[in-house]
């Protein structure tokens, strides 16, 4: 019914190696949440941060993609707004921040006919 001494002493072993076992457990929680910074969190800043530097710098001319998906020529900018060509005498405006994409002046494709 009680314990050997023999496995009294392996226990008390065990506890005081226990702050090199806590490391090294933590050690692949730590590894993982690097890769994923590597991978996935810093691509995605850097992706935002060219969006928002392309989004402040659009002017007149610009092809432009909203984030509702439509596709308009800039016509006015404002500090906050932007107006939107959609076709022939139709203008809206949207506010800077819904912009999803920026296509420069003359940077399409011809297409293929």
């Amino acid at each position: 019914m009680f314990a050997t001494p023999a496995y009294a002493q392996a226990a008390g072993a065990a506890g005081q190696g226990g702050t090199a076992g806590a490391i090294i457990s933590l050690l692949p929680l730590l590894l993982i949440f690097v890769v994923f910074y590597f991978l996935m969190i810093r691509p995605q800043q850097k992706r935002m941060r060219a969006l928002q530097d392309s989004v402040q710098s659009v002017k007149k001319g610009d092809t432009v993609v909203t984030a509702g998906g439509l596709i308009g020529k800039v016509t006015k900018v404002d500090e906050t707004e932007v107006e939107l060509e959609l076709g022939p005498q139709v203008k809206v405006r949207a506010v800077k921040a819904t912009l999803a994409e920026i296509r420069p002046l003359g940077g399409g494709k011809p297409a293929n006919d």
